[in-house]
């Protein structure tokens, strides 16, 4: 089945961080974009001649909601030919054309184990749009644990929303992990040290999803796998870069 294509036109732009920013896009004349907690779109952006290089592909970081609108967080690559166009060339009103939704790495229809949702950086856009999704239909669920790594305080990403999400639903936990943070009083390192320290315990009712660079997923999964022993099935993943 092919994709559709769209043609969006960039609706509201925040600074998120110092090198991170949230971009909203609108489709008009589409009453809806039709997706699932979890998926992204592919991007075509002028930034080559070759469609392949123009191509990028982000998560979207909105919940489906029945509108035409779409959220996406991204991070600024140094010297990357599409972010710097992103960072630098997009304005309100600016269009983008894109294609989708596509991909599986979805939460399932029935959530009957316990979630672990492990990510570092724009890696977690994903698991907010999971997550608001299961919060605003009130879906039936079990425990879910956001494990969150980033280097600097100032790089936490959604953290209000997720600190008040935290308050207001039931098994729901939050954690960070800064890297190079001095001062922080949370988790110091990565987010492999709390996984792999609340989860020692195998249980084949519980799911791993993780989110991020290659080389932390590779860690992670590795670490789940064969240092803990959890089943291959329990563990789920989405590549960035």
């Amino acid at each position: 089945m092919a994709w559709k294509w769209y043609d969006s036109v960039v609706t509201k732009i925040v600074d998120e961080t110092p090198t991170t920013k949230r971009f909203w896009v609108e489709v008009p004349n589409e009453e809806k974009i039709d997706f699932i907690a979890g998926q992204f779109v592919t991007m075509d952006l002028p930034i080559a001649e070759k469609r392949l290089k123009r191509w990028r592909s982000y998560s979207i970081a909105n919940a489906p909601d029945n509108s035409n609108r779409l959220e996406f967080c991204i991070v600024k690559l140094e010297g990357g030919a599409a972010t710097t166009y992103l960072f630098e060339e997009i304005k309100i009103g600016s269009t983008i054309r894109f294609k989708g939704p596509s991909g599986a790495f979805c939460l399932p229809k029935e959530i009957k184990s316990e979630l672990v949702l492990i990510c570092t950086g724009t890696g977690v856009a994903p698991f907010r749009s999971m997550l608001l999704d299961i919060y605003n239909n009130k879906k039936p669920r079990q425990n879910i644990h956001l494990i969150f790594g980033t280097r600097f305080e100032n790089t936490i990403l959604y953290r209000e929303e997720f600190e008040a999400m935290k308050e207001k639903m039931e098994g729901f936990d939050y954690s960070i992990a800064l890297s190079r943070e001095e001062n922080w009083e949370g988790p110091k390192g990565y987010v492999h040290n709390i996984y792999m320290e609340q989860y020692k315990e195998v249980s084949p009712d519980r799911h791993f999803y993780i989110c991020g660079w290659s080389n932390m997923i590779d860690e992670a999964v590795a670490n789940l796998i064969v240092k803990l022993g959890y089943d291959k099935s329990q563990v789920h993943y989405e590549l960035y870069g």
